[in-house]
């Protein structure tokens, strides 16, 4: 008898083995990036030659730790298959199966796996398997775009150079978006910083040249403070205030609008430099948000009214999206007072409502009253409307300052209160400041007089 050599045998056992065991491959379709609310259709290729099982979806999460099922398809309960009439018979069957997803969410996004299952050729008591996956990459377009000022509202600065910042924040997008900046509708380039700056002072620009020598950074009136004897400037850069405005008071009409528009010579006319960086951080719903700051030394001779706008690109977007801001003082402020004629006793509101232009970045306001304090005692108060409670009859006439400005320049202007009498409110013997009123000051020293005529009789 002859003996049979090893390797046929080997690969005829092979054969036999792949017989019954059959054959299984699993491929998913890749799928290319969508945009939130898109359709997508998940597929599933597979071939085999023997008998489906099942077929299952899962959408894998927390780094694959769980696997949500999402589809499930049991053949044992369908006769959607071919029979397979002998076990040497080999036929090959290619399946698809398609999962689709009506309108993706961000939560969507993430890998997905096609789990299918064959029985084996041998016995139905054994199931092969074989899987696919595939990653769906859900992407969202920005969904608001806004400009602001960085550390405002802030003063006008006259005599010293201050560093301004201008910051883009872009919210509801995924991927992160690209962030870039326009001035008059041309790119700006700028220095990008990589880092946050640990202080404005050590990383911000400063387009000045020998500023501490120059003496126009301080009013001329300083240039003869050594022969003024303490060195105490005159006021010349703000309107007075105290007595002095009081006695001058006769000369302002109301309202009084006067615009700083003083800039010293050290104040180059040159072409800014810029400073650009940009940070995103992720949200909870699977966006991000991006924000982008521009920062130069600020002119406000050419910066007043420049038009500055930020800019948007993103694969989810046809198009860029913009939002744009014009850098602009503030000029003439419109005041109203409430009640229109206050009596004593009343409360009086006076209330910056707006001003003649589009002003940014947001004014800071002060109230002063002009040639003394204000009724509660302080020197000045901060914010947009001023309230006088209970005003007394000593206050008609008295005149108020409101200055409003930011880092392009300044405004004042002047209102004057008049209150008038309330006949709801009796005379009294004393006032609300505690002094008695010169009629009543004669009746009480009538009333004394009188008193002593009685204990001398």
């Amino acid at each position: 008898m002859l003996a049979m050599s090893p390797l046929p045998l080997c690969l005829l056992l092979w054969h036999l083995r792949h017989l019954a065991l059959g054959y299984l491959t699993v491929s998913i379709e890749p799928l290319p990036p969508v945009v939130v609310g898109d359709a997508v259709t998940l597929k599933c290729n597979f071939k085999t030659d023997g008998k489906m099982r099942e077929i299952v979806w899962y959408r894998v999460t927390d780094g694959g730790t769980i696997k949500q099922k999402i589809f499930t398809f049991d053949a044992m309960f369908s006769t959607n298959f071919s029979q397979m009439e002998n076990y040497r018979k080999r036929e090959d069957l290619v399946y698809q199966s398609t999962v689709r997803l009506p309108e993706v969410r961000i939560s969507d996004n993430g890998p997905y796996e096609c789990h299918v299952g064959i029985y084996d050729r041998a016995t139905r008591e054994k199931v092969v398997l074989a899987s696919g996956n595939v990653f769906l990459n859900v992407m969202a377009p920005p969904t608001s775009i806004s400009v602001l000022a960085a550390d405002t509202p802030a003063p006008f600065s006259r005599y010293q150079a201050q560093n301004f910042t201008l910051v883009c924040v872009v919210s509801g997008g995924k991927p992160a978006p690209l962030v870039y900046f326009k001035r008059d509708g041309e790119p700006i380039e700028a220095t990008p910083l990589p880092e946050p700056p640990a202080g404005a002072s050590s990383w911000a620009p400063r387009n000045l040249l020998h500023r501490d020598l120059d003496d126009t950074k301080l009013p001329k009136s300083l240039a003869a403070e050594g022969e003024l004897g303490m060195g105490n400037p005159f006021p010349t850069a703000d309107p007075p205030r105290g007595l002095a405005a009081e006695r001058d008071s006769v000369t302002e009409s109301i309202p009084e609008t006067v615009v700083s528009r003083e800039f010293p010579r050290w104040v180059h006319m040159a072409e800014p430099i810029y400073y650009f960086r940009h940070t995103h951080a992720p949200v909870s719903d699977g966006t991000v948000e991006a924000r982008a700051t521009l920062t130069w030394t600020l002119n406000p001779q050419i910066d007043n009214e420049a038009l500055f706008s930020c800019e948007v690109k993103h694969p989810a977007l046809s198009m860029p999206m913009q939002s744009e801001v014009t850098l602009v003082a503030p000029k003439g402020p419109k005041i109203t007072m409430t009640p229109t004629r206050a009596r004593v006793g009343d409360t009086v509101r006076i209330l910056v409502q707006g001003f003649q232009n589009e002003v940014f970045p947001e004014p800071l306001f002060t109230w002063t009253r002009v040639g003394s304090r204000l009724l509660d005692g302080s020197a000045e108060h901060d914010g947009k409307e001023l309230v006088l409670e209970r005003v007394p009859a000593e206050l008609n006439g008295s005149m108020y300052r409101c200055t409003a400005q930011n880092p392009l320049g300044s405004t004042d202007t002047h209102t004057r209160l008049i209150v008038f009498e309330n006949p709801n409110i009796p005379r009294g013997p004393e006032d609300s400041n505690g002094s008695f009123p010169g009629h009543c000051g004669f009746r009480f020293i009538l009333a004394l007089t009188l008193t002593v005529i009685l204990e001398l009789t």
